[in-house]
């Protein structure tokens, strides 16, 4: 397996370049539009074919480069089923399996962040989107987010996965890169809560601010960023 991590300095993004070291086909995993380029340029050092790109929800805080990728690679655009936006060319469902070559990426639906979110889980990499990141969880109040989904999605069903999986999170603002399932459950200081009414407590004092350009970012995100 080929495994690049990509990171956008001016929204804290990180993309996911994965591909199969046998057939060379790759799958990108939430792109940023100002990094195009610079994935193409990767895929081609490598010699990779783009074969598939994934969003995880429809972002707020910065422009998918989804829309892009397709028009220049001819790759396939996917998200959960449960997204908002008809550009897509592929929505999965829950536990769908996406195949890349011989890696398998399952579905994961994990709304709460936002009504539209999925995770992806290859063998013991998770690509949790905005749903966990390290040391928090993704925000609830916007894009119709809801605390007890969120609640639900990681509790009964992320933290149900082996501790040793690996998280890998669609945004860090601290410079982590990678954590596990178990350090989360451990020293994630939103998970160390006895229900779900603590966890309602925690996000509804959050007070952060929206994300510069939301408005602007969710609709041209609707269009995969075209």
């Amino acid at each position: 397996m080929i495994f690049k991590q990509v990171f956008d300095k001016k929204s804290s993004t990180y993309t996911y370049i994965i591909a199969s070291s046998e057939g060379r086909e790759a799958l990108i995993i939430d792109p940023v539009l100002d990094n195009v380029e610079d994935y193409i340029k990767i895929l081609n050092q490598l010699n990779l074919k783009l074969v598939k790109v994934i969003d995880t929800h429809i972002h707020a805080d910065h422009v998918t480069g989804a829309g892009k990728l397709r028009d220049k690679t001819k790759c396939v655009t996917i998200m959960g089923e449960h997204t908002p936006t008809d550009a897509v060319e592929l929505k999965v469902k829950d536990d769908e399996i996406i195949k890349l070559d011989k890696l398998n990426f399952r579905a994961i639906y994990t709304p709460g962040h936002t009504s539209d979110s999925f995770c992806f889980l290859m063998d013991k990499y998770l690509f949790s989107g905005d749903t966990l990141l390290i040391n928090g969880t993704g925000r609830t109040d916007f894009q119709n987010g809801n605390s007890i989904d969120a609640y639900n999605s990681i509790f009964n069903r992320l933290l149900k996965l082996p501790e040793d999986t690996l998280l890998y999170p669609a945004h860090d603002y601290k410079g982590e890169t990678v954590s596990t399932i178990g350090k989360e459950k451990r020293s994630n200081p939103r998970l160390q809560v006895r229900n779900v009414d603590e966890y309602i407590e925690i996000m509804n004092n959050l007070n952060l601010k929206k994300p510069e350009k939301i408005d602007y970012n969710v609709s041209s995100n609707l269009k995969l960023g075209v």
